[in-house]
């Protein structure tokens, strides 16, 4: 079985007064795709900010490859190799696609710049509108934008929130061939209300419910329970 390279145990986490994670555990495989699945509320995103250091959890641990990270800033988690994709795409609408890409970039050395390469041969678009301000992209040319930003880095795991969230159809199914493309470069966690999606691309899950984890798997175990699926998430 492989290593694990994240693991998080029993993380609480409060935003002002409201205590929204409650105990969240889990752990994520090294080369493989976990997905957080869960109901619009569940916690699924402070679980991820929680992970990145934007969020510091009140109680309970955090550790990448076996170190806490729970302490840090993220700066320093971003350092240490975890790429953060948030939900609504997190680009600079002014800037172009290419300035986006550099503005993002830890080094400009010769792996860098075949980091970028393959970027651009992941999402064919990108390299085509290059010069082209980030704020006049597609929807889905904007999220394909905010997934390269975080693969321009040597980054080991990847945090990648509600990636097709507004996309059409067709778009998503581009989006699955890039995220099952990167799972030979990165460890991703993904959050994903699309269950379709996550069915294509998870190895992996993890129910989260009122902030709690309450169930985890195989994906393939969970696609078969019709009875988990409609009490966590309706589908």
């Amino acid at each position: 079985m492989a290593e694990t390279l994240l693991e998080l145990e029993d993380v609480h986490a409060y935003i002002g007064q409201h205590h929204i994670l409650q105990g969240v555990t889990l752990a994520v495989r090294r080369d493989a795709v976990t997905v957080l699945l869960g109901r619009n509320g569940a916690g699924k995103t402070t679980t991820m900010r929680t992970i990145v250091g934007l969020l510091h959890p009140a109680h309970g641990s955090i550790r990448l490859e076996g170190h806490p990270i729970h302490g840090l800033r993220p700066y320093e988690i971003v350092r240490r190799g975890v790429g953060f994709v948030p939900e609504g795409q997190g680009i600079f609408a002014t800037l172009t696609v290419d300035e986006n890409l550099r503005v993002a970039r830890l080094g400009d050395d010769a792996e860098a710049r075949a980091r970028l390469a393959r970027v651009f041969e992941l999402f064919p678009d990108l390299a085509r509108f290059r010069d082209a301000r980030a704020g006049a992209l597609s929807g889905g040319q904007k999220q394909m934008l905010s997934i390269a930003r975080a693969l321009v880095n040597p980054n080991r795991l990847l945090l990648v929130d509600e990636p097709s969230k507004g996309l059409a159809p067709i778009v998503v199914e581009h989006l699955v061939e890039a995220l099952r493309a990167m799972k030979a470069h990165a460890t991703i966690l993904l959050v994903e209300q699309n269950f379709a999606m996550a069915q294509a691309l998870a190895d992996e899950f993890y129910l989260i419910d009122d902030g709690r984890t309450v169930h985890h798997g195989p994906m393939a175990a969970l696609v078969a329970d019709d009875a988990l699926k409609k009490r966590y998430l309706g589908v």
